[in-house]
């Protein structure tokens, strides 16, 4: 007997809540037995209307939503110069940073992420909010980059357009707030990693510096996500260790791992391995005496022993061992 009736030709009791459910419905309705065309009833004429405009109801919906947030973020803030009480411009902040929060959340959808640049949502973020007064508002609008940025080109592209790498790279070497730092970096991330566009911006806008001194910073969640950067921008990007080496991140990396040992360094012997796999100079420089890597990495072998937990950092020193120290090839027979 058909869900829907004794006959087969009502619709099912329960319609789909999403345009999945209807597909599903549809594909369902394609594998059952052929019969002879009807023309459609309007009871179910009517019952696939309501269906299919309650499957795209949500994303109308979302649209509307970012709209909205986009309105509160486009009005003129609340200032005491104007009369206004710091009860009101405290709402007023409030009200921003839930539309913020918001928008990120819906710009994880790629669809919604597109459609939040065609209504102009990054030029906003470009020109006014990654240099809020607002500490709360800056990360939040570099977290937003980030999100939208995320595997879509044409996000990419636009921000890149509008300046948000030099910004973003701005509020990285130089805001005040950690979590502004943290995520400026995660944006950064997102518009350099398989982007050559944005790859070339962070190269002229001397990117590599400004991660160089992430990486010297007192907080341990941005050294560890800049050197984890590093490490893949390495492995992705080969051709810049010699400009890398150039800029003396070898020395600086090393100096990193003779600093108070953090689960920090994983990361730093990580990018370390990176920048001279299959690069002699970069070999070359830590064979220099004055480094004395190869004792400092024995010594760290030594302290790692054993402790399950620091494995992938022990695997990363005795990797650079063998690369550096073990595994030379005999001068001897290179001239022949």
């Amino acid at each position: 007997m058909a869900e829907g009736g004794s006959d087969g030709n009502q619709p099912p009791r329960e319609p789909p809540h999403n345009l999945q459910g209807l597909l599903q419905m549809a594909v369902t309705a394609g594998n059952a037995e052929p019969g002879p065309m009807e023309p459609m009833s309007d009871e179910r004429r009517q019952w696939l209307q309501e269906a299919m405009a309650e499957a795209f109801r949500g994303q109308v919906d979302e649209i509307e939503q970012m709209k909205e947030c986009l309105r509160q973020l486009e009005a003129s803030t609340p200032g005491t110069e104007r009369g206004e009480s710091s009860d009101e411009a405290q709402s007023d902040l409030v009200r921003r940073e839930g539309a913020l929060d918001l928008l990120a959340e819906l710009c994880e959808n790629l669809d919604n992420a597109a459609d939040f640049c065609k209504l102009e949502g990054m030029r906003l973020l470009a020109h006014r909010y990654l240099e809020h007064e607002e500490q709360e508002l800056r990360w939040r609008a570099a977290h937003l980059v980030g999100t939208c940025a995320q595997n879509v080109p044409k996000v990419q592209e636009q921000a890149l357009a509008l300046g948000c790498m030099r910004k973003l790279l701005k509020l990285l070497d130089h805001d005040t707030s950690e979590a502004v730092q943290i995520k400026a970096l995660f944006a950064i991330s997102c518009l350099v990693r398989a982007q050559e566009a944005g790859l070339q911006q962070f190269l002229r806008l001397d990117g590599f510096s400004v991660l160089m001194r992430a990486m010297q910073s007192k907080v341990q969640k941005l050294k560890v996500k800049s050197a984890f950067l590093l490490q893949n921008l390495l492995i992705d990007h080969p051709e810049q260790k010699e400009t890398l080496c150039s800029m003396g991140m070898i020395q600086q990396l090393v100096a990193l791992i003779r600093s108070e040992h953090s689960t920090f360094h994983e990361h730093v012997l990580g990018a370390l391995c990176s920048l001279v796999t299959d690069f002699p100079q970069g070999v070359q420089e830590c064979q220099e005496p004055e480094l004395a890597l190869e004792e400092l990495l024995k010594e760290r072998c030594q302290l790692l022993k054993d402790q399950e937990e620091f494995q992938e950092e022990l695997d990363f020193c005795e990797t650079l061992l063998h690369l550096c120290f073990y595994n030379q090839p005999d001068e001897s027979n290179m001239d022949r």
